[in-house]
């Protein structure tokens, strides 16, 4: 493996501005890793012409040699997730509907990670309006594990995430609504990062002040590089009005380090048996514990008192509302309506059947979970539990039918590990927790306290250093 594309993002990022590497020279060792892996995972799609992106790393070096620097991001090059707009570049959205829409303006986060250095490169696949948990879309096809091509690589960030883990990028950026930083951080075996609303701006959007489930965090190989990329996305922008003020950005890339003895973390399992799991998924994550324990964690098995279904029935209908409330339009057309998959169709119906009353009570049932939650968290510092019910499933398939013996009675049952800490509006780590007997990777969340996104980041460098599950990379590497 090209020595530039083994750099941590954090070296990386040093070597460009001590200048012992050339912006053009990380441009052709990235384009080369791309040639060699992408053909196999498809995971970067929209590549950008060639010898356009080796000028701009030619542009990148002579500001370096004037001595001038864009940012930490100088010269790295980035493929935004094919959700969010990028001025200059197709966004998709997975869908044929949008399959040549060329965007005129940047998402907060991409106008500051350009501002940072970074040169676009591509696209990273995304499932149809990242619904579903498993990526693949009629535009580019399906994006496949990076540990067994055959699996699939999660979503609805999979391709962010197969592109980080075969060191086709340096890191990602993704998106989270339900697990989609959380879920193929799992299956990829890297971190996914979902970071409490506000702490970075979603922007451009239409419903600025409704936005509280989608927000936008790093996918990294390292708990340090995800703190160099969020601290770069993070921080107030006034175009995203519930964007916090408090933050200081950079404290996600210089503050990592605390002591952990005495820190109490509360194992929530598989929900007291509400959550099937796949076998041998609950005994993989459950090994993991230890390794906060030899940080000097306290770890302690906890149950939660709330009706899981109550919980469940609240997310599908305010997950509903919300989707239809932004795409009834494509649903009233009846052309664009014959291009939506199923899933999204679905969404929308039953989005328009519900009622005010039907809304109202949802979001109460949320606060009503909320302050559950944080009742907990006068007992405990942290929350853990598994970041999916399944290992990485069969990437033919459109997603897992039954876990356990258990029907799935959704297109998305199969993922409600996820839905804890998004009803919670709770920033949530997804960290490596080993390989399966299988295997195949596995993932824990840290979930911790309201916009606690620092001390969650914290918990989970000390974890991943006694761990050392981040350190295995797959043989598709060798």
């Amino acid at each position: 493996m090209n020595d530039i594309v083994a750099l941590e993002a954090v070296a990386l990022s040093k070597a460009i501005q001590t200048r012992d590497v050339s912006c053009v020279e990380v441009m052709q060792a990235y384009l080369a890793q791309i040639e060699r892996f992408n053909p196999q995972v498809n995971a970067i799609v929209a590549m950008q012409d060639r010898d356009t992106l080796i000028g701009q790393a030619r542009q990148r070096d002579e500001q370096l040699a004037r001595g001038e620097s864009s940012g930490p991001l100088h010269g790295f090059p980035q493929a935004p997730k094919d959700i969010l707009p990028v001025a200059g570049m197709v966004t998709t959205k997975g869908s044929p509907i949008y399959a040549g829409e060329i965007s005129q303006t940047d998402a907060i986060v991409y106008e500051r990670m350009r501002r940072a250095g970074s040169i676009f490169i591509g696209r990273t696949n995304s499932p149809e309006f990242g619904l579903g948990g498993h990526t693949y879309n009629p535009v580019y096809g399906t994006t496949r594990n990076a540990f067994d091509p055959s699996r699939s690589a999660g979503g609805s960030s999979g391709g962010a995430a197969v592109a980080v883990a075969l060191r086709m990028l340096p890191f990602a950026d993704g998106s989270d609504m339900m697990g989609s930083l959380r879920t193929p951080a799992a299956f990829n075996n890297v971190f996914g990062f979902r970071t409490s609303p506000g702490c970075v701006p979603y922007a451009p959007a239409d419903d600025v002040f409704f936005q509280q489930f989608s927000v936008v965090g790093p996918i990294a190989r390292t708990v340090e590089d995800l703190g160099l990329l969020l601290s770069t996305q993070a921080g107030f922008d006034a175009r995203a009005p519930l964007s916090r003020r408090s933050d200081a950005p950079a404290a996600f890339a210089h503050s990592l380090e605390r002591d952990m003895r005495g820190v109490r973390i509360g194992w929530l399992g598989d929900l007291d048996g509400h959550l099937p799991m796949e076998a041998g998924l609950a005994d993989t994550c459950a090994s993991a514990l230890k390794h906060f324990e030899a940080a000097g964690c306290i770890v302690e098995p906890v149950q939660v008192p709330f009706d899981f279904e109550r919980l469940w029935q609240a997310w599908l209908d305010l997950r509903s509302f919300t989707f239809a409330g932004t795409n009834a339009p494509l649903y009233r057309d009846a052309a664009k309506r014959a291009q939506l998959k199923p899933e999204a169709v679905w969404e929308i119906e039953r989005g328009l059947r519900l009622s005010g009353e039907d809304v109202s009570r949802a979001a109460r049932d949320r606060s009503a979970w909320y302050q559950t939650l944080n009742a907990l968290f006068t007992r405990f510092d942290f929350l853990v539990m598994p970041a999916t019910q399944v290992f990485p499933f069969d990437a033919t398939l459109h997603w897992p039918a039954s876990i356990g013996g258990r029907e799935m009675d959704t297109y998305h049952r199969w993922m409600e590990a996820v839905v804890a800490a998004t009803m919670a509006s709770l920033p949530a780590l997804c960290a490596p927790a080993g390989f399966g007997p299988n295997g195949l990777p596995a993932g824990l969340q840290i979930i911790g306290p309201a916009q606690m996104d620092l001390a969650v980041m914290q918990v989970g460098l000390a974890y991943d250093r006694a761990s050392g599950y981040s350190r295995v990379q797959s043989t598709l590497l060798d």
